[in-house]
Protein backbone atom coordinates (compact mmCIF):
# COMPACT_ATOMS: atom_id res chain seq x y z
CA UNK A 1 0.00 0.00 0.00
CA UNK A 2 1.64 3.42 -1.03
CA UNK A 3 2.14 6.13 1.83
CA UNK A 4 1.18 9.45 1.21
CA UNK A 5 2.44 12.71 2.75
CA UNK A 6 -0.20 14.69 4.23
CA UNK A 7 -1.71 17.75 2.52
CA UNK A 8 -0.05 20.94 3.37
CA UNK A 9 -2.81 23.22 4.25
CA UNK A 10 -4.83 25.58 1.64
CA UNK A 11 -5.01 29.18 2.70
CA UNK A 12 -8.42 30.55 2.98
CA UNK A 13 -8.10 32.75 -0.32
CA UNK A 14 -7.01 29.74 -1.97
CA UNK A 15 -10.12 27.77 -0.60
CA UNK A 16 -12.30 30.47 -1.75
CA UNK A 17 -10.84 30.75 -5.02
CA UNK A 18 -11.03 27.15 -5.65
CA UNK A 19 -15.12 26.89 -4.52
CA UNK A 20 -16.36 29.97 -6.64
CA UNK A 21 -14.78 28.84 -9.54
CA UNK A 22 -16.63 25.34 -8.90
CA UNK A 23 -19.85 27.37 -8.20
CA UNK A 24 -19.46 29.44 -11.31
CA UNK A 25 -18.58 26.43 -13.48
CA UNK A 26 -21.50 24.31 -12.19
CA UNK A 27 -23.70 27.22 -12.53
CA UNK A 28 -22.71 27.58 -16.05
CA UNK A 29 -21.84 31.53 -15.35
CA UNK A 30 -19.48 32.09 -17.80
CA UNK A 31 -18.84 35.37 -16.93
CA UNK A 32 -17.48 34.56 -13.50
CA UNK A 33 -15.52 32.16 -14.74
CA UNK A 34 -13.53 34.25 -16.76
CA UNK A 35 -13.06 36.57 -14.08
CA UNK A 36 -12.59 34.19 -11.35
CA UNK A 37 -9.56 32.26 -13.96
CA UNK A 38 -7.95 35.39 -14.79
CA UNK A 39 -7.69 36.65 -11.50
CA UNK A 40 -5.88 33.18 -10.80
CA UNK A 41 -3.56 31.65 -13.03
CA UNK A 42 -2.96 28.48 -10.35
CA UNK A 43 -7.00 27.17 -10.85
CA UNK A 44 -6.29 24.20 -12.34
CA UNK A 45 -3.88 23.34 -9.22
CA UNK A 46 -6.04 24.94 -6.69
CA UNK A 47 -8.59 22.67 -8.18
CA UNK A 48 -6.42 19.30 -7.82
CA UNK A 49 -5.46 20.37 -4.73
CA UNK A 50 -9.45 20.33 -3.38
CA UNK A 51 -10.30 16.87 -5.59
CA UNK A 52 -7.30 15.59 -3.34
CA UNK A 53 -8.56 16.79 -0.13
CA UNK A 54 -12.55 15.62 -1.67
CA UNK A 55 -11.52 12.40 -3.13
CA UNK A 56 -9.15 10.60 -1.48
CA UNK A 57 -11.04 10.34 1.79
CA UNK A 58 -14.02 9.73 0.17
CA UNK A 59 -12.41 6.81 -1.92
CA UNK A 60 -9.80 5.65 0.75
CA UNK A 61 -9.56 1.96 2.54
CA UNK A 62 -11.34 2.03 5.63
CA UNK A 63 -9.19 2.62 8.82
CA UNK A 64 -7.87 -0.77 10.55
CA UNK A 65 -10.96 -0.27 13.07
CA UNK A 66 -13.47 -1.09 10.44
CA UNK A 67 -13.66 -5.00 9.18
CA UNK A 68 -12.35 -6.69 6.78
CA UNK A 69 -12.07 -4.19 3.62
CA UNK A 70 -13.67 -6.00 0.41
CA UNK A 71 -12.71 -5.95 -3.59
CA UNK A 72 -14.64 -2.97 -4.17
CA UNK A 73 -13.07 -1.08 -1.38
CA UNK A 74 -9.63 -1.92 -3.16
CA UNK A 75 -10.94 -0.43 -6.52
CA UNK A 76 -12.48 2.24 -5.31
CA UNK A 77 -9.06 3.47 -3.52
CA UNK A 78 -7.41 2.51 -7.01
CA UNK A 79 -10.02 4.74 -8.92
CA UNK A 80 -9.85 7.55 -6.53
CA UNK A 81 -6.22 7.48 -7.07
CA UNK A 82 -6.03 6.82 -10.69
CA UNK A 83 -8.70 10.34 -11.09
CA UNK A 84 -6.08 12.28 -8.78
CA UNK A 85 -3.27 11.60 -11.09
CA UNK A 86 -5.10 12.15 -14.69
CA UNK A 87 -6.38 15.46 -13.14
CA UNK A 88 -3.13 16.16 -11.64
CA UNK A 89 -1.59 15.17 -15.47
CA UNK A 90 -4.22 17.39 -17.46
CA UNK A 91 -3.16 20.55 -14.84
CA UNK A 92 0.37 20.80 -16.14
CA UNK A 93 -1.15 21.92 -19.74
CA UNK A 94 -1.83 25.03 -18.22
CA UNK A 95 -4.67 27.62 -17.42
CA UNK A 96 -7.09 26.39 -20.11
CA UNK A 97 -7.56 23.24 -18.24
CA UNK A 98 -9.27 24.78 -15.46
CA UNK A 99 -12.72 24.26 -16.70
CA UNK A 100 -12.60 20.88 -17.60
CA UNK A 101 -11.16 20.31 -14.08
CA UNK A 102 -13.84 21.85 -12.98
CA UNK A 103 -16.32 19.59 -14.61
CA UNK A 104 -14.43 16.58 -14.00
CA UNK A 105 -14.73 17.99 -9.71
CA UNK A 106 -18.58 18.67 -10.23
CA UNK A 107 -18.92 15.03 -11.68
CA UNK A 108 -17.61 13.57 -8.72
CA UNK A 109 -19.35 15.09 -6.13
CA UNK A 110 -22.72 14.97 -8.23
CA UNK A 111 -22.30 10.71 -8.43
CA UNK A 112 -20.05 10.02 -4.96
CA UNK A 113 -20.81 12.95 -2.76
CA UNK A 114 -24.31 14.32 -3.26
CA UNK A 115 -27.66 12.40 -2.22
CA UNK A 116 -30.82 11.70 -4.60
CA UNK A 117 -32.79 14.84 -3.14
CA UNK A 118 -30.22 17.25 -2.98
CA UNK A 119 -28.72 19.65 -5.49
CA UNK A 120 -24.59 19.21 -6.30
CA UNK A 121 -24.57 23.03 -5.28
CA UNK A 122 -25.26 22.60 -1.64
CA UNK A 123 -22.80 20.26 -1.65
CA UNK A 124 -19.90 22.40 -2.92
CA UNK A 125 -20.88 24.37 -0.66
CA UNK A 126 -20.63 22.26 2.17
CA UNK A 127 -17.50 21.17 1.05
CA UNK A 128 -16.80 25.01 0.98
CA UNK A 129 -17.63 25.48 4.25
CA UNK A 130 -14.92 22.40 5.45
CA UNK A 131 -12.22 23.37 3.41
CA UNK A 132 -12.76 26.83 4.22
CA UNK A 133 -12.86 26.30 8.31
CA UNK A 134 -9.80 24.27 7.86
CA UNK A 135 -7.71 26.79 6.02
CA UNK A 136 -8.86 29.05 8.81
CA UNK A 137 -7.80 27.18 11.43
CA UNK A 138 -4.23 26.08 9.79
CA UNK A 139 -3.49 29.62 8.89
CA UNK A 140 -4.97 31.65 11.43
CA UNK A 141 -4.65 35.75 11.96
CA UNK A 142 -1.46 37.29 13.27
CA UNK A 143 -1.74 38.23 16.78
CA UNK A 144 -3.21 41.61 17.16
CA UNK A 145 -5.25 41.38 13.87
CA UNK A 146 -9.49 41.98 13.79
CA UNK A 147 -10.76 38.50 13.01
CA UNK A 148 -12.06 38.62 9.96
CA UNK A 149 -15.55 36.83 9.62
CA UNK A 150 -16.06 34.76 6.17
CA UNK A 151 -19.64 33.62 5.23
CA UNK A 152 -19.22 30.96 2.77
CA UNK A 153 -23.31 31.59 0.41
Amino acid sequence: MPTTMPLAPMTPDAAISAFSYLRAVQADDVEAVREIASSEPQMPELLVDVVERIVVPVTALPGPEASEPCADTFALEALGRVFVTSLRTWAQAGPDTAEGIARSVIDFATQFLTEDHEDVADTLRQLEAVAVGQALDAHPAPAGAHPARLTVV
